[in-house]
């Protein structure tokens, strides 16, 4: 049972509690008792409103659901259902054309463009790779993975025909970002003679070992090493190839993480706030050795030239749906847990803000803060309401909390430029989310009828208006140049030749940042930003028109009367089954809020509530329509529960998928009470069924 102590009338979890008298607080110069009371005032003026946006969206949703049960199938008259749209409140006008007024905004953000790392914040090792993540070596990126397009290493050590094979594509590279005034990198002789460029302002400076250039704002340190195994067989002694990766990362408390209780947010708190210090140590076990990580220090060059040596850190908080048992109001309810990220991880950060540890992440002086899983600009102005009251507790200046707006919800993707503007002196960020914005889609639309198959989704024509609408309001409202404009994850961590081919994509939509899965990800996507320079793209594309809400609102629903076979069906629910359970059954035994979880064809992709919104959505919506019976849905949650089982086999920590496991339950109910989910969401029974895990556990 969770100890509380009470503060200013509130019920603190203790060790909530501690870690904010004895950890975060001391030397913000914030005092404990004003730190409590501001809690105590903050959640008696926004628990309330929280709860009145939350009882909105349900009174939207059901106006939608009877709307469509008067006109189900397609879109049949786009005028009449956008008026009616309108009419609820669910499109609001248009604001006047703005431009953003940010400031104090690190160039991570506003004027570089490059790869973003997400990665859960209750685990100390994660957030540290991600944080180091700012630089890698090349020649490991494509010597470890598909990305080279050469025969597999051999076994027994470092393989010298692969190795031969990375040195060329990497200096093939080189001759891309870097040529040289003439000739190729692959004929450069001793350096020591110089290096001619052909256009000599590349070069910036230089390190013991390495050669420091610059291509379309990103940093290249060639490596120059005659003694290194790699160098010492190199004509021109070339041991490396680092790139600046990862600029940015996000330290995620949403999503990615299984957090459901004081204990849970502690740890994230934690290893939040030992990032804002630079001062987290990680130790684990590896190789029969215990191995302790640290945040890298920054880099120095010639010159007095310093570059930073980590990723630009954003904290994603949780959105405004859930509460958590770490505080009880007063009337012995839960505190909205949104409320209480925005003013814990703010605290978290003063310690950046104040230089209280070794190293600093925001040299503008910011708080980076990503808002998920609002749905339009009524709850975008709450959140900038939150954050104003927020900085008033801490005695910030007024915008140093930024926020990132996830564009996730079809309300809110509807409603962009609007969004933008409820936060437009503190934004920085807008990312497309469509794993979130399909399950938004399926729940908004749940009775128009049977949805199309899952794989069909990305090709619907909201999802391309979506993601053009996204960079186009974007840069319409002024983003270029002061904030990022996103997009979306690459979620097969082992399909990096698929990455290298596909996701340049993305950079030349415009968008001058993308989600990638792991550091290695992150080094071989810079390359797209070599090869894309993105604020010209960002020219080219503001002079587009952007797409009209048409497209972006036609539901992806089948047409009346469309028969799938059985062979179809029992693929697509055996499909969806097997992604629900192979991602709960970590999240309730396990508390893994993010991992690689081998599909149905046992392939790694990176799984979270977001993916797991979608299939669960599209289950209940086919079993809601007829398409698919409950014997059916539960006759392909026993076959998977196998396959489940099977794929986890080598896991000493997996417990096996039973009728009445905790998890083989949740799986279920996800499915089953899938229609009554608020907005389609997962966590209210995922937490559920954790928490009983956990007091399972405990005995």
């Amino acid at each position: 049972m969770t100890k509380y102590v009470n503060r200013s009338g509130l019920q603190i979890a203790a060790e909530l509690a501690d870690f904010a008298e004895n950890k975060a607080l001391p030397g913000t110069g914030v005092a404990v008792e004003a730190f409590w009371g501001g809690l105590s005032q903050l959640l008696h003026r926004f628990a309330p409103r929280n709860k009145d946006l939350l009882a909105k969206r349900d009174a939207i949703q059901a106006k939608l659901d009877d709307w469509h049960k008067a006109n189900p199938g397609p879109i049949a008259d786009m005028p009449a259902y956008q008026a009616f749209l309108r009419e609820i409140g669910y499109l609001v006008p248009e604001p006047a054309p703005f431009t953003i007024g940010t400031q104090n905004v690190d160039p991570e953000i506003a004027t570089m463009a490059g790869p973003q790392l997400v990665v859960p914040a209750l685990n100390d090792r994660f957030v540290l790779n991600a944080a180091n993540a700012r630089w890698g070596s090349l020649y490991d990126a494509f010597y470890g993975t598909d990305a080279l397009d050469a025969p597999p290493a051999k076994a027994g050590g470092y393989d010298p025909a692969r190795g031969a094979a990375v040195v060329a594509v990497a200096k093939a590279f080189l001759d891309e970002a870097i040529p040289l005034a003439s000739g190729k990198w692959a004929e450069l002789g001793d350096p020591s003679h110089g290096i001619a460029l052909a256009d000599p302002a590349q070069y910036v400076g230089q390190s013991e070992k390495g050669r420091l250039f610059r291509h379309n704002g990103l940093h290249i340190e060639v490596i120059f090493d005659p003694a290194h195994p790699i160098g010492k067989d190199d004509p021109s002694g070339i041991a490396d190839v680092l790139l600046e990766s990862a600029l940015t990362a996000i330290i995620d408390l949403e999503d990615s993480v299984a957090a459901v209780d004081a204990e849970d947010k502690v740890l994230g708190y934690s290893n939040w706030l030992g990032l804002m210090r630079g001062d987290l140590d990680a130790s684990f076990e590896k190789g029969g050795k215990t191995v302790s990580r640290t945040a890298n220090p920054d880099r120095q060059y010639s010159d007095g030239l310093t570059l930073p040596g980590r990723s630009l850190l954003f904290v994603r908080n949780v959105g405004h749906l859930m509460t958590n048992s770490a505080i009880l109001l007063p009337d012995g309810s839960e505190a909205p847990e949104g409320i209480l990220d925005a003013l814990f991880t703010s605290l978290c950060a003063m310690h950046d803000l104040k230089g209280l540890g070794p190293l600093r992440n925001s040299r503008a002086g910011s708080i980076y803060i990503v808002k998920p899983k609002m749905h339009g600009p009524e709850e975008c102005a709450f959140t900038n309401d939150l954050f104003d009251a927020v900085e008033d507790i801490l005695g910030l200046d007024r915008y140093t909390v930024k926020v990132g707006v996830m564009d996730e919800e079809r309300r809110t993707s509807a409603n962009l430029a609007a969004c933008i503007h409820a936060v437009r002196d503190r934004i920085v960020f807008i990312n497309t989310g469509f794993l979130d914005r399909t399950g938004d889609e399926m729940h908004t639309a749940m009775q128009a009828g049977p949805m199309i198959r899952k794989g069909e989704m990305k090709t619907s024509s909201w999802i391309t208006a979506y993601e053009a609408r996204n960079v186009g309001i974007g840069l319409s409202c002024g983003l270029s140049g002061k904030a990022q404009i996103g997009k979306g994850m690459w979620a097969a961590p082992d399909m990096m030749a698929d990455m290298m081919v596909q996701k340049i994509g993305h950079p030349m939509t415009g968008a001058n940042t993308a989600w990638v899965p792991s550091p290695t990800a992150a080094t071989l996507h810079a390359i797209h930003y070599h090869r894309c320079d993105v604020f010209a793209r960002q020219k080219e594309v503001a002079a587009l028109a952007v797409p009209g809400l048409d497209p972006l609102l036609t539901i992806p629903v089948a047409p009346a009367g469309h028969n799938w076979s059985a062979a179809d069906v029992a693929q697509e629910l055996e499909n969806n089954a097997q992604g629900i359970l192979g991602y709960v059954v970590r999240w309730i035994d396990q508390g893994i809020g993010c991992s690689k979880v081998p599909d149905i064809h046992d392939i790694g992709l990176m799984e979270d509530r977001a993916t797991l919104r979608i299939s669960s959505q599209h289950i209940a919506n086919w079993l809601h329509h007829g398409i698919a019976t409950r014997e059916q849905v539960d006759s392909a949650f026993s076959k998977m529960a196998a396959k489940v089982d099977a794929q986890n086999a080598d896991d000493p920590l997996y417990e096996k998928l039973t009728p009445d496991s905790i998890a083989f339950k949740a799986a279920r109910a996800l499915v089953f009470e899938g229609l009554v989910q608020p907005n389609g969401y997962t966590e209210p029974l995922l937490h559920k069924y954790r928490l009983e895990k956990k007091a399972a556990a405990r005995g």
